[in-house]
């Protein structure tokens, strides 16, 4: 049992059928139905046919179904013909020399090697060592007829069998523990592992199956094209006078008459005529003239119906043409000046366009009436030529009067649509005229306009960017304030803590005399730095001169809250002082930027740089 229980438990490859003598064929017979295999009896009998076990398989073919042979890498066995929904269930199989062991169910399906084409020989591994060649054929010699085993010293061996399905059958094996005998010793049991091999034998025999096929395709293909290529056209009969009496017959007929003259052409050219056959063949030349009267007449009805095709299409053009002179009309009246004033600038110029469009589709058609006409008057002047002087003697006169008066009215028409055309001419070349001017005057608007827009875009991004340099300067400007407000609350810190220091030397009265100098030097250097206070405060206002100058400019801008530029503020103070110049009141201005800023007004050529009191500002920020 213990070992039983290990063969249930081996791993395996493939799936094989196998037919062995058993003890109970009823559960031989179970295990090989459920598996689409052909289980044999006890007796050798096959108990279930191929053709079931294999769908589709015809023994006597040793294929499945139709193949492309010319697809390389098809096989002509099918797959597993066992749905793989349903489960296997392996039995235990009995020999005469051994005894075979299914492995696990709940184990996964033993893998194999992809399939060689054409595979008739498998490999054997996992046998047990004391295994011989007998015990082997026994196994594998019910799956198929046994074409060659070849076993190796170590525990394997290749099967190679007459089929192809046949493999299929050894694969069923693959997983089973084979056990010889009731021996327990190792060399008496192991795993059995059957796989596809690939041997040069089968390859062959599988490439000349695959060529016979395609010999049999290409023999089926040549067929149906020679079933499907139309018939060749009979040969030509040799000339005899009972073939020469029936080809004078279908020259008569004028629907057999071209297949007739091909025949009569090629007699001929063959050199049948002779003494014997002159009489026949000019009789039959002479039927072939007798077509030319007919070909004659064919001819002159077919020229009859192109004459009034042609009259139909003149006319028709002529109906064209004057409808397109009708709408040229239409424009014509549209563009004068008492309906061309009401009309916008874009229904103008579609006006416009459409007028030009509607002319030279009339001129195109204009062309093409008088090209016909030239046409047909180099006809009738090529006639007259041909024609033959006795001919036109023999014509009559009222035949001769129709076609002058069809000739002169022609040429009446052909001069009055000239006229028209160059009437049409100069009414087109005034209108242009005038249009030409008007085009002129648009166009020197339209690049007016054109370089006001380029301007006003270029002074709206001068604009931005005056805008973000006034912000970079703001920024500036408050980081500036706060740094400067950092440094008095340093100050203040500062004196407070000297002043507390003071007070405590005043209370200590050791080492009074050197604490006094102490003190003294340390108020000194107080008063020191409080006067550089005091000039860094006081510093841009150099001179008396300078405050007098601060005072008149502060007034001055106070007056005009929207500021002033510079040149305005030079001209109001030059009145007092003459000497004073304009640049050395901006610089002024520049070192106290608390009391006065700039700003800019105005955009490209406008802009302009004011100056503005700020001191009430600076008062309140402060």
């Amino acid at each position: 049992m213990a070992s039983a229980a290990d063969g249930i438990g081996s791993l395996g490859t493939e799936q094989s059928h196998i037919n062995v003598p058993v003890t109970d064929p009823s559960a031989w017979a179970t295990a090989m139905n459920n598996l689409g295999i052909v289980p044999m009896g006890l007796t050798g009998q096959q108990l279930v046919s191929d053709s079931i076990c294999i769908q589709g398989f015809d023994p006597n073919l040793g294929i499945i179904t139709p193949i492309n042979p010319m697809m390389a890498g098809i096989s002509l066995v099918p797959p597993h013909p066992v749905a793989a929904e349903l489960p296997v269930i392996k039995e235990i199989i009995h020999c005469k020399s051994c005894t075979l062991f299914p492995q696990n169910p709940n184990l996964p399906p033993p893998s194999t090697r992809e399939r060689p084409p054409g595979c008739k020989t498998v490999f054997v591994g996992g046998l047990p060592e004391n295994a011989t060649e007998e015990i082997i054929k026994e196994v594998f010699d019910q799956c198929g007829e046994i074409v060659a085993i070849r076993k190796s010293k170590k525990n394997f061996c290749h099967i190679r069998f007459s089929e192809e399905f046949m493999v299929d059958k050894a694969l069923y094996l693959s997983g089973y523990r084979m056990r010889i005998g009731s021996s327990t010793d190792k060399k008496d049991s192991g795993r059995i592992h059957v796989d596809f091999a690939q041997a040069r034998d089968d390859l062959y025999e599988w490439e000349c199956k695959q060529r016979l096929l395609a010999r049999e395709e290409r023999h089926r293909r040549k067929i149906q094209e020679e079933r499907l290529r139309p018939p060749s056209p009979p040969p030509l009969m040799h000339y005899s006078e009972h073939e020469a009496a029936l080809l004078a017959e279908k020259l008569k007929d004028d629907n057999n008459f071209s297949e007739a003259t091909a025949v009569l052409f090629t007699w001929i050219d063959r050199g049948e005529v002779n003494r014997r056959s002159a009489n026949h063949f000019y009789s039959m030349i002479q039927s072939a003239n007798s077509h030319v009267r007919r070909l004659m007449n064919e001819k002159a009805q077919h020229e009859e119906e192109m004459e009034l095709a042609k009259e139909h299409f003149k006319n028709s053009l002529l109906a064209i043409l004057t409808q397109f002179e009708q709408i040229t009309a239409v424009f014509t009246a549209a563009t004068r000046q008492k309906a061309w004033d009401h009309f916008s600038k874009a229904q103008r110029k579609n006006i416009d366009i459409w007028r030009k469009q509607c002319e030279e589709l009339r001129n195109a058609q204009s062309e093409e009436i008088m090209g016909i006409r030239r046409e047909e008057e180099m006809e009738m002047s090529d006639e007259d030529l041909e024609e033959n002087p006795c001919k036109k003697m023999r014509m009559e006169d009222t035949e001769v009067l129709s076609a002058q008066t069809c000739a002169l009215r022609e040429e009446n028409d052909s001069l009055r649509w000239q006229l028209d055309a160059y009437r049409n001419e100069v009414e087109l070349l005034k209108k242009e005229q005038g249009n030409m001017y008007r085009t002129e005057e648009d166009h020197t608007q339209e690049q007016q306009l054109h370089f006001l827009q380029q301007t006003m875009q270029n002074m709206q991004q001068q604009l931005l960017r005056l805008q973000e340099e006034l912000k970079g300067k703001e920024l500036e400007l408050e980081q500036a304030r706060d740094e400067q407000r950092y440094l008095e609350g340093e100050v203040l810190s500062l004196r407070e803590k000297l002043l507390n220091a003071m007070e405590s030397v005043d209370l200590t009265n050791h080492n009074s005399e050197g604490h006094e100098k102490g003190v003294n030097g340390t108020a000194a250097l107080y008063h020191h730095r409080e006067k550089n206070n005091d000039a860094v405060i006081w510093g841009p206002l150099r001179s008396e001169k300078e405050a007098l100058l601060l005072g008149i400019i502060s007034t001055f801008l106070h007056v005009h809250p929207f500021g002033a530029n510079i040149e305005y503020l030079w001209s109001y103070i030059q009145r007092l002082d003459t000497k004073i110049s304009a640049s050395e009141l901006e610089r002024l201005m520049v070192r106290l930027p608390n009391m006065f800023k700039q700003e800019f007004s105005g955009v490209g050529a406008t802009l302009e740089k004011r100056w503005k009191f700020c001191g009430f500002e600076a008062l309140k920020s402060v």
